[in-house]
Parts: structure tokens; sequence; C-alpha cells
């Protein structure tokens, strides 16, 4: 039996959506009937992504929060949920901390999701939703001082958010190690023996792809019971602590 798309006759903006777990969530929108938004830092990966899913593009880095506030003003009509996706965690020791590089990740990982939500009260229909990324390598007190710090409050956030942006939800997904192309320029020639160690050590028996990520978020962006939640998805990561 078919269903009808869950999506249909809605717009979904997805700011970072040029890879990743952005692509992936745009892709499955667009397949459960959405209009598709796509932002990015990458002209030529929004162009890209624009062009396979017959989206709206703007390339921006949206901590200029000003050129965000310009965006979401230029809108052409009200929206139905943004996704914030990841731009990669600090893991610095306090050693090695820079003052310049923990503001920089402050403004991307704590003030932008306060920024979108901001400007999401004039662009998102009630019973829209807002949907943000976090890490689960933070709950660890070894990852670093900046990241430990940004994941404890990304839940508070989230359910503070919740409530002041009520009847748009507000919710929270937590990825693990996720196999993108970003995973890969980081650890290089390590990736293979990093995927090696996933497969043998998760729960899952396998690696999280973005595909994996972005099916939490449709959840999230299309159960209109869920709100202030976090939701994991790591394959079971943090139980095992690799």
């Amino acid at each position: 039996m078919s269903r009808e798309p869950q999506l249909s006759g809605q717009t979904v903006l997805v700011i970072g959506g040029s890879s990743g777990i952005g692509l992936e969530t745009a892709r499955g929108a667009r397949l459960e009937g959405a209009e598709v938004i796509l932002t990015g830092r990458d002209t030529d990966g929004v162009h890209a992504a624009g062009l396979e899913l017959e989206a709206s593009i703007a390339a921006f880095d949206p901590v200029d929060f000003d050129r965000l506030g310009r965006f979401f003003a230029e809108l052409p009509g009200p929206i139905d949920h943004v996704l914030l996706s990841g731009g990669g965690a600090c893991y610095a020791p306090f050693a090695e901390l820079e003052l310049e590089q923990a503001r920089r990740h402050a403004e991307r990982d704590l003030l932008l999701p306060l920024r979108i939500a901001q400007l999401s009260t004039r662009a998102i229909r009630p019973g829209g939703s807002v949907v943000l990324i976090g890490v689960t390598e933070g709950r660890r007190p070894a990852a670093g001082p900046l990241v430990s710090a940004i994941t404890a409050a990304l839940p508070t956030l989230t359910r503070s958010l919740a409530l002041e942006l009520a009847p748009v939800r507000v919710n929270l997904v937590v990825p693990g190690f996720v196999d993108t192309s970003r995973s890969a320029e980081v650890l290089g020639d390590q990736l293979d023996a990093r995927r090696e160690q996933l497969r043998a050590t998760l729960p899952i028996g396998r690696v999280v792809s973005p595909g994996d990520v972005a099916a939490a978020v449709l959840h999230l962006m299309t159960n209109s019971a869920v709100t202030g939640a976090t939701f994991d998805v790591d394959g079971g990561q943090q139980l095992v602590l690799v």
C-alpha cells in the first residue's frame, strides 16, 4: 500500500544543506513532497545540490548574522521546518584552545541556534519545527572543554526554546561519528581504520550514515507530538565510548 507524502505542501529550510546530513535531509524532505530551500558556505556545493533537488539556494556563512537576517527577511513566504546542520566540533584540549577559536565555535554552536530561533518566530508557520544538530563525543570530558560545555548546553537550550517558540516545536539530534565527506577530510588515510573500529565495536555493527541521521530529523519534522526532545543517533557509540 502506498502512503501520502508526509511533507506535501510544506517548505523545509536546510541551513548547511550542500553535503552530509543537511543534504540527505533535503533529499528526504523532497521525497516526502516538500519544497526545499538550501543554504551553505560552499557556493559550488549549494549550486549542485540545488540543481539536483530543484531547490531554492543561497550561499553565505550563517554566522554572519546580518546576512542571515537579510536572508530570512527575503524569504518568499512562510516556511514550515528548519534544520540547522552541524558545522564540526572543536576538540582542542584546554592547553591548546585559543580564545578566538573558542569564540567562533560558541557563535556557531550556541549563538547561531538562538538567532535562528529569533528569526523563526516570524518565519515558521504554527506547528512547524526547528531541528538542531549536536555531537555525541562531547559528552566525554576528555573530548575538550569547549565541545563538552556546548554539548551540555544544547539539550537545555532546546527545551527552553521549545517553550519559548511554541507552538513551533524545537528538537535536537545528537549523532556520533557519521560517515560523511567531512569525516573523510578530517581523518584522511585513517578513515578506513576508523570505520573498521566502529564496525567491530558499535552495538549496531555498522557505521552511522548521513541517511540514518536524516531519518531522525524528518521524523521530528513530521511527528507533531515531539518537542524539547534530544534524539541520539550514534549507533550506541556513547555506550561503548569509542
